[in-house]
């Protein structure tokens, strides 16, 4: 018999990519007819706002706009937190908002080639841990080390081997206190360890450690990621919390116009049943924060149900 060459590769690539959805849970379980995702409806859109975005002079007024808007996370900076645990805490009484991350706010880094500045990331980190264990939060975000961060130990394996020591370490502290350290990938320009999804998913599976999670950001995918979609899905389990933020400027969501589609992402997080919180870390173009903020929640939701 015959076998045309390209026909034949055809079917193979063909084939083995039908063996690769059908051994995937993820992929098997979630999609149903008509391209819709199955439970999608039981998957709910969660979000969350750091400090500066809702309007108002204190956080008894973000919060009442907040739960107005319905945003039920609140992101609070790990800088000082530990002297505003009980301030946060009398705020959130009797709402229905919940501290989601802790965007950073730890002193040094751990990718430095001086170990005094390494312990004083790791002991700024720890002092943050507990503050966020205390505020029931789901995780304080790391970056490994920023460019402008020198000097740093060089791009190698012994130097992943070492991040991977000391998230392990750091994972361990987190869950002592009910909470993790989430691993952020960010773009060329701010970071030059980790830059993508997956390179943060697979550093968390070595360390086999529930303390220690990754996460995404539409901002930094939008420059690093060929696709919303296989970026959170390469982290599938290991993704702890999303940030958002306009394509081009890093504005509100939706202030980019037709650029700010996040429907893909969004059918990735209800493929991974996703049920933590995709919070905006970005700025404002516009001079009307609550309109612009409005119509942005507004946005986000729309295309959520439309995934």
């Amino acid at each position: 018999m015959t076998i045309d060459r390209r026909n034949f590769l055809k079917v193979s690539v063909s084939g083995a990519a039908l063996a690769a959805v059908a051994s995937t849970p993820v992929l098997g379980a979630c999609t149903g007819t008509k391209g819709k995702i199955a439970g999608a409806n039981k998957t709910k859109l969660k979000l969350a706002f750091q400090e500066g975005i809702a309007p108002g002079d204190n956080l008894h007024q973000k919060f009442d706009f907040m739960e107005e808007l319905g945003v039920v996370g609140f992101e609070p900076g790990g800088r000082g937190l530990k002297d505003r645990v009980k301030e946060i805490q009398d705020a959130l009484k009797g709402r229905n908002i919940q501290v989601s991350a802790i965007c950073a706010g730890f002193s040094g880094f751990i990718l430095s080639t001086e170990e005094s500045v390494r312990q004083e990331c790791i002991d700024s980190m720890k002092e943050i841990i507990e503050a966020a264990g205390a505020l029931q939060s789901v995780g304080v975000i790391i970056v490994p080390a920023f460019n402008r961060q020198k000097p740093a130990l060089p791009h190698t394996r012994e130097t992943r081997d070492f991040l991977c020591e000391q998230f392990n370490i750091l994972g361990d502290f987190a869950k002592q206190h009910n909470t993790t350290v989430i691993l952020e990938p960010l773009m060329r320009g701010e970071a030059f360890y980790l830059r993508q999804v997956a390179d943060a998913a697979s550093i968390c599976r070595d360390i086999n450690n529930d303390g220690v999670r990754c996460m995404g950001d539409f901002w930094h995918m939008t420059h690093e990621e060929t696709s919303d979609m296989g970026a959170i899905l390469s982290g599938g389990a290991y993704i702890q919390h999303m940030h958002i933020a306009s394509r081009k400027r890093r504005a509100m969501p939706g202030e980019d116009g037709d650029a700010d589609n996040y429907i893909d992402g969004f059918k990735a997080l209800k493929m991974i049943n996703y049920d933590k919180f995709v919070s905006y870390e970005c700025g404002l173009k516009g001079e009307d924060r609550d309109a612009t903020v409005r119509a942005s929640v507004d946005l986000l939701r729309e295309q959520w149900e439309k995934a």
